[in-house]
């Protein structure tokens, strides 16, 4: 079984150390490949940050799926699932965001449970995704640390002391269960639990067990209605991200650029319609020599292949 988990920052570091998270409690046939978009959001932790991060996903589930051997199952590595709609309209897969599968868990583990996340600013996304998975009666906390994403980078930063006080407070007032709101805390689970004595739940390792649980249970994306296939085929813009898959030992992974359908996005600035070609014939010289001297950067490189996706170590 091939599970993609999707890291939709540009953090190399961190998509890494998800995917040790993830490997501890996958099971033995389970292969877990890690991937992250070589353009982007460095971190989410903002609404633009959340589009940027939706349109990664796609990306990357693009790519994946125009190869030869694609994922059995998907997760999306961070808190706020971005794209998860978009993500379960291309696939028959199933598609696990790590929020929704934390939350379902640690209702489960216990009664009520505390969400302790990183800025403040991500609360009202964090408080919009417990009333859309029905916790509402579930979840008794919403607590920021005021930790910026990329401090979660560093397995021995101090960052570790404020989201463990921060969980005993949650503890403290009513809690049974922690939630870590960030996929970058993925690695503190154990640690936490034993430091604030009640169950910790990270989000990659639940969508991990999930996911992978729904492959066995031959479970899928249901496509009636909402899920079913998009009516109209993805144009990206001029920008679109770059894919990126990077080893755990640091060899170099790729870069391209492709559509919904697998392949190249037309050059910036490509004319199609037989009105624009005659346009373009009758325009000023400067207009045609602008063009020409800028063509070379127009050129857009070859979609990425399956075999260029890099597993982690």
């Amino acid at each position: 079984m091939r599970v993609l988990l999707i890291n939709p920052n540009t953090s190399r570091a961190m998509t890494e150390k998800i995917a040790e998270a993830a490997r501890e409690v996958a099971g033995p046939d389970v292969l877990i490949e890690a991937v992250c978009p070589a353009d982007g959001a460095d971190a989410i932790e903002s609404h633009t940050d959340e589009i940027a991060a939706a349109a990664a996903v796609v990306e990357l589930i693009t790519a994946d799926r125009a190869g030869a051997d694609p994922a059995d199952a998907y997760v999306i590595a961070c808190f706020g699932d971005p794209g998860l709609d978009a993500a379960r309209e291309l696939v028959e897969a199933p598609v696990v965001g790590i929020a929704e599968a934390a939350m379902h868990l640690a209702a489960v583990s216990g009664r009520h449970f505390g969400v302790v996340t990183t800025l403040s600013r991500t609360l009202g996304r964090a408080h919009d995704l417990v009333s859309r998975y029905g916790m509402e009666r579930a979840c008794v906390s919403l607590a920021a640390t005021g930790i910026p994403v990329l401090d979660l980078e560093d397995t021995g930063s101090p960052a570790v002391e404020t989201i463990a006080r921060v969980s005993a407070e949650a503890a403290a007032s009513g809690a049974d269960v922690i939630v870590l709101g960030c996929a970058g805390m993925a690695d503190l689970c154990t640690e936490l639990t034993a430091r604030v004595g009640v169950p910790v739940v990270d989000g990659v390792a639940a969508a991990v067990g999930v996911a992978s649980g729904m492959v066995r249970m031959g479970l899928g994306t249901s496509k009636r209605d909402e899920y079913a296939p998009p009516p109209r085929a993805l144009v990206a813009g001029a920008s679109a991200g770059r894919v990126s898959a990077v080893p755990a030992g640091g060899a170099s992974g790729f870069g391209a650029r492709s559509d919904v359908r697998g392949g190249p996005f037309p050059p910036r600035g490509a004319e199609s319609a037989p009105d624009r070609e005659s346009s373009a014939a009758s325009s000023a010289p400067d207009r045609e020599s602008s063009a020409a001297s800028s063509a070379p950067d127009r050129e857009s490189p070859a979609p990425p292949q399956a075999g260029d996706l890099a597993v982690f170590a």
